[in-house]
């Protein structure tokens, strides 16, 4: 419910602040007062974008706040899916600076325009005569005929459904695709994947293949190396082995007077275990070496088989070998499981899509069922406002394509006359009678639907006498349920309104402005005697205006 609307530079406004209450309330005012510039600036803080021209005073921002009472609306989880924070009393808003910039709030936190907009779509709904062509939409006439059948439930199940079905026939289309690139590759990859796995591949084993070609290239020159070691250790006149026991033997006589000679004693005898160590380990080296060319061609192949496959995939080293090999596996193997895999998931979208039927289907049978009430319904408040020969042909028939709310064509077509022929309502309605149509519509919703606050902007325009009298009583029925705006130049329909506001312009020395209140009862037969017989008021305009009133 919109509770409070504050307006400051905007338009011929300098300040308004205006309340409202629950119920029907009524919104009058001379041509050119302003009534426009009041629903303009309400736009602008429901998230319509505004330029500089907005401004009254350019050197001044421009600040629209509108006080919204939402605590019963069912709009928690907006607050928590856009990060705000939920105030029963929650309020929107729009600051337009000189700059040009534009900013938006919700209770007092920043928000894009697009959440402004989601918002305020939620909580009032300002029917204009742009909106009366959307009723020429078949969206929207599908919405009206959901309305009626109750179809939410079931559009959600089917929406849900749907997801699935595009999601699995998304994952089934690259499945076919990847089938028809990778049987090109699949020949090539299985070849390569044979390279590498008949390298047996291994962490380390280049190293290893490396230390041994060098040993097996170079084993002459380590048998000698490793003799003249063994002659310099083991030399029976100078041997290195041989004169450190000698050394040892004549330090050990020394090591009983003192600890630093039995120090260097032990130091001596440590140097000659390890010696002879050394020496023994020469001696197996090279009794254990010797030439093997048969192994060094087996190394020097299977080196050779590994630069050969570094610089084929552009690599330097087996654990990128390893790497490639196992990608390649994984490509080989999904080539030879692909067919399984895609007969799989067509098993899954098949037994999807029959799900979504089903629901589609549901829905179908929903719709059908209450078009025959549908027709009655419109036929009949029509008549009432003057349209006694309207008539509708409302069909739904199945289609062969899924689409957002089922599968369902709308075939909604309208004869206003007796005799004319069927046609849709953006080609055979006049302005005047779409806009009854609507009103109609929206009267019909708010039966079916928790409707938002709801703005009548001069939906009365081309009707008079008893017709605006009804479509005053239809949003007066309207408003029991809703809180319902209408702003109009028709006594009957101001009449209608539980409160009335008046729009009017003051010029002063600072010149025109616009501003907006709200009528007492004396002045409300005042402001229809106006409407009705214009500025000279006569006893028989007042009398007819306490008349309405009544």
């Amino acid at each position: 419910m919109l509770a409070n609307l504050s307006i400051q530079n905007y338009a011929l406004i300098d300040d308004v602040n205006v309340s409202f209450a629950n119920g029907f309330t009524t919104i009058t005012g001379e041509t050119g007062a302003g009534k426009s510039i009041l629903l303009g600036g309400l736009s602008l803080v429901l998230g319509k974008r505004a330029d500089l021209s907005s401004l009254k005073n350019e050197e001044q921002k421009c600040v629209i706040e509108a006080e919204f009472d939402i605590s019963n609306y069912d709009l928690q989880s907006f607050f928590e899916e856009n990060d705000l924070d939920y105030e029963k009393v929650t309020i929107l808003r729009r600051e337009i600076l000189p700059s040009g910039k534009s900013r938006a709030f919700v209770n007092d936190s920043p928000v894009t325009l697009d959440i402004l907009k989601s918002l305020g779509d939620q909580l009032i709904d300002v029917h204009s005569q742009h909106q009366t062509m959307r009723l020429t939409e078949n969206d929207f006439q599908m919405k009206v005929v959901d309305a009626l059948a109750n179809n939410a439930q079931n559009i959600s199940h089917y929406s849900e459904e749907l997801s699935k079905l595009k999601r699995a026939s998304k994952e089934l289309r690259e499945l076919e695709d990847f089938q028809s690139n990778a049987d090109k590759e699949h020949e090539y990859n299985s070849f390569l994947l044979k390279e590498l796995e008949e390298a047996k591949l291994k962490e380390g084993m280049q190293e290893e293949l490396e230390s041994e070609y060098e040993q097996l290239s170079n084993v002459e020159q380590i048998m000698e190396q490793l003799a003249a070691g063994y002659q310099l250790l083991n030399d029976e006149q100078m041997g290195i082995t041989g004169r450190l026991a000698d050394l040892k033997r004549a330090i050990q006589q020394l090591a009983e007077f003192g600890d630093g000679f039995k120090s260097l004693n032990e130091r001596i005898q440590s140097v000659l275990i390890e010696t002879d160590d050394i020496a023994s380990e020469i001696e197996q080296m090279k009794d254990t070496v010797e030439a093997n060319p048969e192994r060094l061609e087996v190394v020097n192949g299977r080196l050779q088989q590994l630069y050969d496959l570094q610089k084929k995939h552009h690599t330097d080293s087996v654990t990128e070998l390893i790497a490639i090999r196992e990608d390649l596996a994984q490509k080989v193997d999904a080539v030879a499981n692909i067919e399984a895999k895609i007969a799989a998931k067509k098993a899954e979208v098949a037994e999807i899509t029959k799900t979504v039927d089903q629901w589609a289907n549901t829905i179908h049978q929903a719709r059908k069922s209450v078009i025959p009430q549908l027709k009655e319904m419109l036929q009949q408040n029509l008549s009432e406002l003057g349209m006694p020969s309207a008539t509708f042909k409302i069909e739904v028939t199945p289609s062969n394509t899924f689409k957002t709310s089922g599968k369902d064509d709308l075939i909604f077509l309208f004869s206003a006359n007796k005799g004319s022929s069927y046609g849709e309502l953006k080609k055979v309605a006049s302005g005047g009678e779409l806009s009854r149509i609507m009103l109609t519509i929206k009267s019909i919703l708010a039966q079916y639907e928790h409707l938002p606050t709801m703005m009548f902007d001069e939906i009365d325009t081309g009707v008079s006498g008893e017709i605006s009298t009804k479509m005053g009583d239809i949003m007066q029925q309207m408003s029991k349920t809703m809180q319902v705006f209408s702003i109009t130049h028709l006594p009957q329909v101001a009449s209608k309104g539980k409160y009335q506001y008046k729009v009017y312009k003051e010029e002063g020395e600072q010149g025109t402005s616009t501003h907006i209140r709200q009528l007492g009862n004396e002045e409300r037969v005042r402001e229809l005697a106006e409407m009705l017989g214009g500025k000279n008021l006569s006893e028989s305009a007042l009398a007819h205006a306490r008349e309405l009133l009544q």
